[in-house]
């Protein structure tokens, strides 16, 4: 996958939050906002539970810019675990009396699973998420995507089989026998 930003970035952003830039955490959020806001969306179904888990999360940063350690990962991925973690964390206390545990579990892993394919196809190279929205979106076949994108049918069907293999990992980490919603499903 793409990273966002250079690790070159990240550490300098990283210590312009550290001294207290203002304007640090406005170039932050502009960047990032929009990530955090639908990975809480996607957990949450709620945007205005969205928009108080994007102002925790910029709020946490603000806060402690030393948790982010840049050989763990670039400061994108450390925003969005942040995020997710918010956001599941919210889903479990707002979900708590409402079903057995088996459910909210269920739930949640489902959750998480969406977010992770939300950040996957947001940091995949461009190639790919060009091929994948023409085919998702538009209905396009491979040999369409192909015509659209100016390239051969063997290109764009590659870069269906590696768009939708990242995707797939994304529900694999959710569990045994997980599909994405809608998978399976007649249409």
């Amino acid at each position: 996958m793409a990273k966002d930003a250079p690790p070159r970035w990240d550490r300098r952003m990283q210590q312009r939050l550290a001294r207290g830039e203002a304007a640090a955490l406005g170039e932050l959020y502009d960047r990032f906002a929009s990530l955090v806001h639908g990975l809480a969306y996607r957990v949450l179904g709620d945007e205005r539970a969205a928009d108080k888990i994007t102002r925790e999360v910029f709020g946490y940063i603000w806060e402690n810019p030393d948790a982010y350690d840049p050989k763990q990962g670039s400061l994108r991925a450390w925003v969005a675990r942040i995020a997710q973690g918010q956001a599941v964390a919210r889903l479990r206390q707002t979900e708590l009396g409402r079903g057995s545990r088996e459910e909210l579990e269920q739930k949640v892993r489902m959750a998480q699973a969406a977010a992770r394919a939300d950040y996957i196809v947001t940091s995949m190279p461009a190639p790919l998420r060009a091929a994948l929205e023409l085919a998702y979106f538009q209905r396009r076949d491979y040999r369409q995507a192909a015509a659209d994108l100016g390239v051969t049918e063997d290109e764009a069907r590659r870069r269906l089989r590696l768009g939708l293999q990242l995707l797939s990992t994304a529900y694999a980490l959710a569990g045994e026998g997980t599909s994405p919603p809608g998978w399976g499903t007649a249409r």
